[in-house]
């Protein structure tokens, strides 16, 4: 009687890996390890954004004085158009501090959306190349923007004294209103850095997108006066009343306009904001961070 010996099995590449703590490249850490990653990269973020802001104007003569141009150029054309021309001034008061106050804010808003769309396509090569947490992207751009608009916001202040605005505690009311502004347009550019990852075509979609927000936002005209008009069936009223882009615009302008200090806003403002700051900034990393071993392939 014989016996026979059997060999054991040789253990299986993924058992190998498992075995010596190797994991598969890009995969997706677990949500708190990855803020971690992310946190620990704070300073790529805050540097890219940085080399960035610079790199914009670079080659303009005016340099980064664009970046408080372009706005305010925009300011003087929609004042043309809609101040002077479609006399939406004539029944806003302080309407030249009203109009800049709400270009500003949506400046913001609209390019952090809509850098964000990019984010991620357009470093395609980085992504391939390098492992990092790929919300650093979208997220730098947002700090980019976020740069410019506290460049903006100081001349913001200078014009607004230049128009007769005076100082007032309110004015710190500005603070958490930026605050809450930054976190709704990083869970913003977030949605929109996956969505455009695998559809590079919404690009080219979205400053249409914006241009149609914008005109619903009350950058140029009081949504107020639209609405005391009574005219507009319900669900259209309800969407304007709690469009995110809007009631950050009237909270800014009810920091910083003294007709605005003078109506106080309903609490719910406030909560309103703080809501859709939550929904999108937590919102968009988690939804973000779902895809994130889907960002290096095709």
């Amino acid at each position: 009687m014989t016996t026979t010996s059997t060999a054991p099995a040789e253990p299986t590449p993924a058992q190998l890996a498992a075995a010596h703590g190797l994991t598969v490249s890009g995969a997706r850490p677990p949500l708190p390890r990855y803020v971690r990653e992310l946190w620990s990269r704070r300073h790529f973020v805050t540097a890219y954004a940085t080399a960035r802001m610079a790199a914009t104007y670079s080659t303009a003569k005016l340099g980064q004085v664009w970046h408080l141009v372009t706005p305010l150029l925009n300011a003087a054309v929609y004042y043309v158009i809609f101040g002077v021309i479609m006399r939406a001034g004539h029944q806003v008061p302080d309407y030249v501090p009203f109009l800049i106050t709400g270009v500003f804010v949506w400046d913001f808003i609209g390019s952090s959306i809509n850098a964000g769309t990019r984010a991620v396509h357009s470093n395609r090569g980085l992504v391939r190349a390098l492992h990092f947490p790929r919300a650093s992207l979208p997220l730098s751009t947002v700090v980019q923007l976020f740069q410019q608009l506290l460049v903006t916001m100081a001349a913001l202040v200078l014009m607004l004294l230049a128009f007769g605005q005076t100082p007032a505690l309110s004015w710190l009311l500005a603070v958490p209103t930026l605050f809450l502004m930054a976190v709704f347009a990083a869970g913003c550019a977030l949605v929109m850095a996956r969505v455009g990852s695998k559809n590079p075509d919404v690009s080219q979609l979205m400053p249409f997108v914006l241009r149609t927000w914008m005109y619903a936002s009350g950058v140029m005209w009081s949504i107020d006066q639209m609405l005391a008009a009574g005219q507009l069936p319900h669900w259209v009223t309800t969407m304007l009343k709690t469009n995110p882009a809007a009631v950050f615009i009237d909270l800014m302008r009810f920091a910083l306009i003294d007709s605005f200090e003078a109506h106080s806003l309903p609490p719910h403002v406030w909560l309103l904001a703080t809501g859709w700051a939550l929904l999108a900034g937590v919102g968009g990393f988690i939804y973000f961070w779902k895809a994130e071993e889907e960002y290096g392939r095709g």
